[in-house]
């Protein structure tokens, strides 16, 4: 599989409080016809995230429709796990109704930060989101017991839910953690069964394997995700049958950094999505989206 880039559709324009810098993990998710809703989180004065969105015509995409004035979720009570911050991960459309799946930023403590998934659900349509509640979706236990539990990608498959996120294995100093991809099945979207399947584990010099996004087609599961070793982060690309066993095949990812520019340290948080007969890939560079979300269309 080959991709090929159009570049930047969104550029952080300094001119939101809730998004001064950065357009972090972003996620689509239709509205109708050719009009996608986007959501990324965005960084205030003073580093914190808050979600919000931007509306496309995914046939122009640098032609900005819409944009959210005020954040659709902010940061948590003080004192919660998602105090410092909410990044989004995932749109699961179940219903009528828009389950929300983010992640909860905590401060440094003795470690460098704190992420653990939560859950907030719409059911205007994305115009409004409230908290399934003020606690994390994923708790911490004795088999997972670091405040990495993060990033969920979520599809209702066959009637069950199933959830591809990123778990901790273990922080080799207080500022380097490493985690890697596990999965977990619900009966309804909130409460997780984990029994600690891991989905795609660390190759040799890696540390991070970040971001899952899945979905099926031909009766194949596939995921696109970020993987960090002795470079930045990368994209990789994994197949599986069941959506449980995976086969790494980095090699057939088909996008890589660039020689130079916004995304030539770096490239991640990629979300693929099919439109018509097309597959669409949005993503991150350089220092975590700082410069805005990329396209890229399968070549």
């Amino acid at each position: 599989m080959k991709w090929e880039k159009k570049g930047l559709i969104y550029q952080p324009s300094g001119t939101l409080d809730w998004g001064l810098t950065h357009a972090m993990v972003p996620c689509a998710d239709k509205v109708n016809g050719d009009i996608y809703r986007i959501y990324f989180s965005g960084r205030d004065k003073i580093n914190r995230s808050h979600i919000g969105y931007i509306e496309i015509n995914i046939n122009e995409p640098y032609n900005i429709l819409r944009i959210s004035k005020n954040p659709i979720l902010s940061i948590g009570s003080l004192g919660c796990f998602d105090d410092n911050g909410v990044t989004p991960s995932w749109i699961t459309n179940h219903e009528g109704k828009k389950y929300l799946y983010y992640i909860g930023w905590n401060k440094r403590s003795t470690v460098r930060m704190g992420l653990i998934a939560g859950l907030a659900v719409s059911d205007n349509n994305g115009e409004t989101f409230k908290r399934v509640s003020r606690a994390p979706l994923l708790e911490r236990t004795d088999n997972e017991p670091f405040s990495l539990l993060t990033a969920p990608c979520v599809l209702f498959d066959e009637g069950t839910w199933k959830m591809w996120y990123v778990s901790g294995v273990e922080w080799v100093h207080e500022d380097l953690p490493r985690y890697n991809i596990k999965y977990a099945e619900s009966n309804d979207g909130i409460h997780w069964r984990r029994e600690g399947i891991v989905c795609i584990d660390f190759e040799e010099g890696e540390n991070a394997l970040a971001r899952p996004c899945v979905f099926r087609e031909n009766s194949v599961y596939k995921m696109w995700y970020s993987y960090k070793g002795k470079n930045n982060y990368r994209i990789g690309y994994a197949e599986s049958d069941d959506g449980i066993k995976w086969i790494r095949k980095d090699e057939q990812a088909g996008i890589d950094v660039s020689e130079s520019g916004w995304e030539s340290e770096m490239i991640e948080y990629s979300f693929v999505f099919r439109h018509n007969n097309h597959l669409y890939m949005l993503y991150n560079g350089n220092n975590y989206g700082e410069k805005g979300i990329g396209l890229a269309m399968e070549a």
